[in-house]
């Protein structure tokens, strides 16, 4: 059979790897945010349904066409590029998802979710016209951040069939909902459940992502094969003590509610540190009356809490939520729960992940196993489908978000080791075949 367009190796590659990251490029130029300041650039947003996600959309779309890709966008506002099995019935197909998503949250970076889909279209141009017995859908999730809803995962939960019963009601800051979001996007919102996968028509699911974070760039290696991914707890807090005038009110028998948000900070750091692999951070912090002469009546303060057992991450917020309670207690104030939201650890496939391994292997690199600590699409696609993560290398300093940075040359080698892999589902007794 033919094989891949220009092999698996050579300069061929090289101006893949670029070509991916131009696109990346391209698309960080559909942003939903206002103009910034002149001379600086509008940061990079897209949010569900808007009109930089039907940009992105569009652009993309087209560039699945010219792949020979039949393009489609679900009632979940999904892009699909399907590439159709070489058999004799393709409806008795199964189908292998590639891919990752094209919404961002504010302030993010080019390649977050971007690179993922455009190096899966890679993998599908490099495999040319060879003969597969299963479909590749090239996938770009239409709301990994949940941003806009505050539902994250609604494009893939969409695609697994898990979206809650409520979903069409729920309302954006605006007031919109999500029945009124999807009409004004021009889709079905009542076809909503035809975006979903069938679970035995599904060979798996596999995501390339930038790291984001330092220990494939500590370590030296391109490319990590992601172990598991971290359950995430997201609460809001709301401390109500007394506001008075900072010169009058005497400093015995003050009710200040950012002072027990202050120590609640404190010990959420001293927590984390205190169990192995456990994160918790206060991210956020809002006090009211926000003002430099008068104590604030309220603060809000957020708490994120990740491990990747549930069972520990669980034990960790019910005891920063007694602490919590405690610190208002004791000077008489009071602590409300106005927010809480947990997604559980995502559990990865050990066979795909052998599978990925080997054919990083074969092309020349050895990876290393690693947790991510940040939520991905995987989640939810790892809760029907057979689910795997490949980590891209990171080079910038990380300090900031919305900049990314990676070589061509590593991503010339996630498209390689993603071909190899396809290759391997093909004929397993000889991966390497096609």
């Amino acid at each position: 059979m033919d094989g891949p367009r220009g092999g698996l190796g050579g300069a061929s590659d090289l101006s893949g790897g670029q070509r991916v990251l131009e696109r990346c490029q391209r698309l960080a130029e559909y942003t939903d945010a206002p103009a910034a300041s002149y001379g600086v650039p509008r940061p990079l947003s897209r949010r569900f349904l808007s009109n930089a996600s039907a940009s992105a959309q569009s652009t993309t779309g087209r560039w699945f066409a010219a792949a020979g890709l039949n393009v489609l966008i679900d009632a979940a506002g999904n892009l699909v590029g399907h590439r159709r099995a070489a058999v004799e019935d393709p409806g008795s197909a199964p189908v292998l998802l590639l891919g990752s998503h094209l919404d961002t949250v504010p302030g993010s970076g080019h390649l977050d979710g971007a690179m993922g889909v455009l190096a899966a279209l890679e993998v599908v141009e490099r495999l040319g016209d060879t003969p597969l017995p299963f479909h590749i859908d090239v996938v770009g999730s239409s709301e990994e951040g949940g941003v806009r809803f505050g539902l994250p995962y609604l494009g893939s939960r969409a695609m697994t069939g898990t979206l809650p019963d409520d979903i069409l009601t729920r309302r954006d800051a605006d007031g919109i909902s999500v029945r009124a979001a999807i009409e004004t996007f021009g889709l079905n919102p009542l076809a909503l459940h035809n975006a979903a996968y069938r679970k035995d028509r599904v060979l798996g699911y596999v995501e390339l992502h930038i790291e984001q974070g330092p220990v494939l760039r500590d370590q030296g290696q391109p490319l990590g094969i992601v172990s598991g991914i971290q359950g995430q707890s997201r609460l809001l807090l709301k401390f109500r003590g007394r506001s008075s005038h900072a010169g009058t009110a005497p400093m015995d028998g003050r009710c200040d509610p950012l002072v027990a948000a202050a120590r609640l900070i404190l010990e959420t750091q001293d927590y984390g540190r205190s169990l192995e692999g456990l994160r918790a951070t206060v991210g956020r912090i809002e006090a009211s009356p926000n003002l430099p002469n008068l104590i604030p009546g309220e603060v809000l303060v957020s708490l994120d809490v990740r491990h990747a057992l549930d069972e520990l991450r669980e034990v960790a917020v019910v005891s920063l939520l007694e602490l919590a309670k405690s610190l208002a207690d004791a000077d008489g104030m009071t602590c409300e729960v106005l927010k809480s939201e947990a997604t559980p650890a995502g559990r990865l496939d050990g066979g795909l992940m052998r599978r990925l391994t080997q054919a990083a292997r074969h092309e020349g690199h050895d990876p290393i196993e690693l947790p991510s600590g940040s939520g991905h699409d995987a989640v939810v696609f790892g809760e029907s489908f057979p689910a795997a993560m490949v980590f891209l290398r990171q080079v910038d300093d990380l300090t900031d978000r919305s900049v990314e940075e990676v070589k061509v040359a590593d991503v010339d080698a996630a498209i390689d080791t993603l071909t190899r892999f396809v290759c391997d589902l093909v004929q397993p007794e000889d991966p390497f075949a096609c």
